[in-house]
Parts: structure tokens; C-alpha cells; sequence
């Protein structure tokens, strides 16, 4: 198979770090790395310059960062920005996004409308520091946007965090594999450590790729990593990338040659076409969209999972529907390995919650490699947004990029 319409940029060297593992360590951590290996070759050195990084310069150590501080009090505010909900929204007997009600909570505080907000926070950033005019204030604000947006860009991709329902699945317990767990707790992590305990061996070895090898770590999580770049973005979802990062046309705008495009062209080759860009936004009453960036039009399909496989209809019927819910009043994920530690050395044991590891449910979901769709694509549009941001295409040329040829 020839893949030379993906480009994989070289960038940073490989270091070894400790275990880690939950969607809010392994997922956005993945979202991160893959990210990384998309990006323009003139993106990685201001990253990490904006993270003041000493030594090795990757993006998965911080994408968990926005998550461990948000109990600081000085970052308490921040909570909401992790999700959003609508009114309407009670999957799987409905799914709104937003719906008649529209959403839950206060105006634009939301995850969706947290990276339109922290895109334009580095977009003027970027406006000062070619002109010379950024403070010491500036540089710290730009390193927190950053530090956040490569943390929400995951969130996005998290069904459980597009629905208000039950605090996003934290209060709906579940029998998983005998023990006991929550929902929001199952997409978080378990899911995804099945996935590790199952890694066909020879993905424990490198690939013949350095431009993938040269973004790994030394995780335990490097053979799925690797998996998900082979079988998944330069396989199965080959044809779909260049969908993943279309917005909706406004039929008021012409089309023209855009930076867009330009940075587009660097990441997937030149088949990609002239792409329309105008000001205009929309979005589901949030104003987060333009035809450059659409945080809600890439979030709905997203949440449509949860009715489509997220909650099962056995949920909110009997015997479950009485005893499955329990009313936690936290909307959060984890970022931590301690939970899944005790869920997986903890025995077995009959509970009366609805069990999920089974083939119509877990195994659907592996089968149809939701998870790992969700995370590629994450990387793929964070990618995207950074190449956008940061990416001096005027003066690259065409000897800075490298395709993979397989």
C-alpha cells in the first residue's frame, strides 16, 4: 500500500516515562502523540519554546495538566470548560444537541466554545510574538491556552463529555468483567486497558517507521499507539481523514487559496482541494464554528455515539433502571492509573448492575474500533489546529516534508 498522501514529520526524539493510564491519561496522551507526528516541521520548535521545555519535547506529558489542576482553587473555574450538555439531551431515550432547550449551564463555558476561546487566545499570541511585542505575561498566558486546548481538543472526543446526562455517565454504575464501575469511569479508561491486555505482540516491536517511532516514549501504551497509526489512520480510515477536518460551507463566501489550505496541503499532500473560508459563525447557537474551525459540527457525530452505543436502552429499564444511578454531582474524568489499578486486582464478584463486557457491548465497541477512531481523530484535528496556529508555510519548502511509504 502506497501512503504517500500522509505526512509524518520528524520531530523529537524518544525518552522512557512512567506508566499512566485512563482516557484522561492514556486517550489524551494518544490524542498527543498523534498529534505530534502531524505536525509542520516549523510548529514542534515553538511548542515547545511556548511550554518552556528543557531537554526532550513532547505534547503527552502536559495533556493531562488541565485535568490535575482543575481542583486548584485558582483554576475551579476552568471545571465546566470540560464538557457541555444540552437540555433535551437524555440518551439513549433522546438525543439533543442542543434541542429546543438549548444548552445546560452558563453561556459559552463549555468545551466546545473553551477551544474556539483558547485558539484565538494563541492566535493573537502568535500576532505579538512576530511582532516582537509579547511581555513575560503574555508567554505565561499563552503556555496555560496551550496546555488547555490540547487537553479540550481530547475532551471533545470523549462522548460522555457531550452530554449532561448523569454528570457525562459518573453516576450510572455498571458491572464491567464482574466489577463494579460507573460509565463515565468504563470510556475513561477500561475500555481502552482491555485494549492494552489484547495488543497483538508484534506491535511491542518498532515499526520501520522513524517518523513514528521517533514521537514514542517508552510507554506501556507504544504498542497501541503504533497499532492505531498502522491498522488505523494508515489503514481503515485512509479515505475518511480529509472529512475529519471539513466545516460546513457558507454559500455567501467565494472560494480563494486560504492559509488553511496551505497547512493542509504540508500535513495530507496537494489532493486536498481549495477549501472556503469565511467569517461567518454558527455552531448550534454557540458561535464556535467558522469554515476553518467547527468544534461543534466535528463534536455532533461524537455525541450521537451516545445513543447509538454510549448508554444501552437496559439502563433505564428494569432490573437496572432502580438501582443503577447514584446521583454523584461531579462531571469529571481521570487522570489517574490508581482507579484502574483497583478495578482490574480487585476479585470478580455478582453484582445487580447491567454488565457491559460482552460482545454486544464492549466487544461492538472493539470490533468497530470506536475508541480508536475517536483518539485518531483527536490527534488528526488537534494537528490540525496547531499546524494552523503556528506553521510558517512562506518560508518551508517542499525538502521539509516526509511521507511514508509503505
Amino acid at each position: 500500500m502506497r501512503f504517500s498522501q500522509l505526512s509524518l514529520i520528524l520531530a523529537a526524539g524518544s525518552t522512557v516515562v512512567p506508566y499512566v493510564s485512563a482516557w484522561g491519561a492514556v486517550g489524551h496522551e494518544v490524542v498527543a502523540t498523534v498529534a505530534q507526528m502531524h505536525l509542520h516541521p516549523s510548529v514542534m520548535p515553538i511548542l515547545c519554546d511556548i511550554l518552556n521545555y528543557k531537554g526532550d519535547c513532547h505534547l503527552a506529558p502536559v495533556a493531562t495538566w488541565a485535568d490535575k489542576v482543575r481542583g486548584l482553587p485558582q483554576y475551579r473555574w476552568t471545571a465546566p470548560l470540560h464538557y457541555i450538555g444540552a437540555t433535551d439531551d437524555y440518551p439513549s431515550r433522546t438525543c439533543a444537541f442542543p434541542g429546543e432547550k438549548g444548552w445546560e449551564g452558563r453561556r459559552n463555558i463549555n468545551v466546545l466554545s473553551a477551544i474556539r476561546n483558547t485558539t484565538s487566545v494563541l492566535e493573537d499570541y502568535m500576532d505579538l510574538r512576530k511582532a516582537g511585542l509579547t511581555t513575560e505575561s503574555d508567554d505565561d498566558a499563552a503556555q496555560v491556552a496551550l496546555k488547555f486546548l490540547i487537553h479540550f481538543v481530547g475532551d471533545m472526543h470523549m462522548p460522555l463529555h457531550l452530554t449532561g446526562r448523569d454528570k457525562g455517565g459518573n453516576g450510572i454504575k455498571v458491572s464491567f468483567d464482574s466489577r463494579v464501575t460507573n460509565l463515565h469511569s468504563l470510556w475513561d479508561g477500561l475500555l481502552i486497558a482491555k485494549r492494552l491486555r489484547t495488543i497483538p505482540s508484534n506491535y511491542t516491536r518498532p515499526l520501520s517507521l522513524p517518523a513514528v517511532e521517533n514521537h514514542l516514549r517508552g510507554t506501556i501504551y507504544d504498542p497501541y499507539i503504533r497499532r492505531v497509526i498502522w491498522e488505523g489512520i494508515m489503514g481503515k480510515y485512509e479515505d475518511e481523514i480529509d472529512s475529519w477536518l471539513a466545516c460546513p460551507a457558507q454559500p455567501t463566501v467565494q472560494l480563494l487559496q486560504a492559509h488553511w489550505e496551505q497547512w493542509l496541503s504540508w500535513t495530507f499532500g496537494s489532493r486536498i482541494g481549495s477549501w472556503i473560508v469565511g467569517s461567518r459563525l454558527t455552531s448550534g447557537g454557540l458561535n464556535t464554528d467558522d469554515e476553518t474551525l467547527c468544534p461543534y459540527h466535528w463534536a455532533t457525530p461524537i455525541h450521537a455515539l451516545n445513543c447509538q452505543i454510549v448508554f444501552p436502552k437496559a439502563l433505564d429499564e428494569p432490573p437496572y433502571g432502580h438501582v443503577s444511578f447514584s446521583g454523584i454531582d461531579d462531571h469529571a474524568c481521570n487522570s489517574s492509573d490508581k482507579p484502574l489499578e483497583v478495578h482490574w486486582t480487585s476479585k470478580p464478584r455478582k453484582n445487580p448492575y447491567l454488565e457491559l463486557d460482552t460482545p454486544e457491548y464492549a466487544g461492538a465497541i472493539e470490533n468497530g474500533w470506536i475508541v480508536e477512531k475517536l483518539m485518531s481523530q483527536g490527534g488528526i484535528r488537534l494537528a490540525a489546529i496547531l499546524n494552523w496556529l503556528f506553521a510558517d508555510v512562506e518560508n518551508s519548502t517542499i525538502s521539509n516534508r516526509t511521507f511514508i511509504t509503505l
